[in-house]
């Protein structure tokens, strides 16, 4: 291998017993590595964040295989290239018997007419599709190709698998083989900046080498790498994950865990603005009456913050996360809702009767709108006996509060409205 190759290049493994880290896909007796071996590999998406050793298990299928081994990037290549290696693989399997295994890199990046025109020679097998992709392959993949294919989701690295992926390269005769010592802790440091990526980790350790030279401590790489790099990206699927993350603790009134996926999200560069928009949909959604207050200290913070601005505004993104994350919490409201709009999908009618209709003028009281309507302030209690629901539909409890918080009072309240309303 070129000498003058980057570390990552060089340490690439090319079998798979020297592969490191998921265990859950290619581990000892799993179906993967079992085809890998056995030379059966069907079409499969290897799906994961950078780093994680897809185009790896790619290019070691290549190494494995007698099938004839193509690599194509989603980047660069069009219908046109496509269709002229589909060609070819059609003719190699009926003349020659020969099967084509087809590495498409970054296959999320295909759009859909080229998803489209790769779908028939995936079916007809004339191809074997292994596609590569960061993003989430049920979201960003032609649901079709992803039917047809193994789907296998690659986790970041652990980091006992980065410190063996980097004591590889600092023995191996294609990494440095001998010459470099780092101590233990400083190993230990680069493993943990990595983030579960091992290029990051192996570019890392070259960067040190390169800049510190080949005796390295723990305080020159902590000169040399003050942030640790945290995988986050504003619009693929760690979005999604983090903020789902962020809302299942503050769901579960965990506020520790909910300020660390905020801070996450936060210094990651996030809007703050869609972080108090999602608190806001979470004091109705979540809390709702248990304490009416969380909508409003929401509100508030997001005004203050709006006043002030980053850096002081994080106290406010913080002050009501955690008045979330500890609030009592409730679904009524969010249960009440969903439930008042399947009736009005399949009522068969929702005419308002006569006494709840507005009369502004004689002829309309001619015709009975308003006729019979009680006013409940002319009772003593504020409340009378009244049919509020459409013409012909039986009144229904939608909302059903539950004992949590402020709404325990609130249950009681209504419990006594509804006796008197519907009596």
């Amino acid at each position: 291998m070129e000498p003058q190759a980057p570390l990552a290049y060089r340490m690439r493994p090319t079998k798979i017993e020297d592969f490191v880290g998921q265990e859950h896909v290619v581990g000892e007796g799993m179906p993967l590595k079992r085809a890998i071996e056995n030379d059966t590999v069907s079409s499969v998406i290897l799906a994961g964040p950078p780093g994680t050793g897809k185009t790896t298990l790619a290019k070691i299928i290549a190494e494995a295989t007698k099938a004839h081994f193509v690599q194509l990037n989603a980047v660069t290549s069009g219908v046109k290239d496509l269709k002229e290696v589909c060609t070819e693989a059609e003719r190699m399997k009926t003349a020659l018997k020969q099967r084509t295994l087809l590495f498409i890199d970054e296959i999320h990046r295909f759009n859909k007419a080229q998803q489209d025109a790769l779908l028939p020679y995936v079916e007809s097998a004339a191809v074997i599709l292994i596609g590569a992709t960061t993003q989430n392959p049920y979201f960003e993949v032609n649901s079709a190709l992803v039917s047809r294919s193994q789907v296998y989701l690659l986790q970041p690295l652990a980091k006992q698998d980065l410190l063996t992926v980097l004591k590889r390269a600092l023995e191996d005769k294609e990494g440095y083989g001998g010459a470099v010592k780092i101590s233990v802790e400083a190993l230990d440091r680069i493993a943990s900046i990595a983030g579960g990526d091992a290029r990051i980790a192996l570019n890392a350790l070259e960067l040190a080498v390169l800049t510190v030279g080949k005796k390295m401590s723990l305080k020159d790489i902590e000169k040399l790498f003050r942030e640790r790099s945290h995988r986050y990206d504003h619009s693929g699927e760690d979005h999604y994950n983090t903020i789902s993350a962020f809302i299942k603790s503050l769901r579960g009134s965990d506020p520790d865990a909910a300020l660390l996926w905020l801070f996450k999200m936060l210094v990651s560069g996030e809007e703050p603005r869609f972080l108090f928009r999602r608190m806001m949909i979470f004091a109705s959604e979540d809390i709702g009456n248990a304490d009416p207050r969380a909508l409003q200290i929401v509100v508030s913070a997001w005004q203050a913050f709006e006043f002030v601005g980053l850096p002081e505004g994080e106290f406010f993104l913080a002050h009501a996360c955690i008045y979330l994350a500890q609030a009592p919490k409730s679904n009524a409201v969010t249960v009440a809702k969903d439930a008042v709009k399947q009736v009005i999908h399949t009522a068969p009618t929702l005419e308002v009767p006569l006494h709840l209709r507005n009369a502004p003028v004689k002829g309309m009281r001619d015709q009975g709108y308003h006729k019979g309507y009680q006013y409940p302030h002319d009772d003593a209690g504020g409340v009378v006996k009244e049919h509020y629901f459409p013409m012909g539909m039986q009144p229904q409890d939608f909302y059903a509060p539950t004992d949590r918080g402020f709404e325990a009072e609130v249950r009681e309240r209504l419990k006594r409205v509804r006796e008197i309303v519907r009596k």
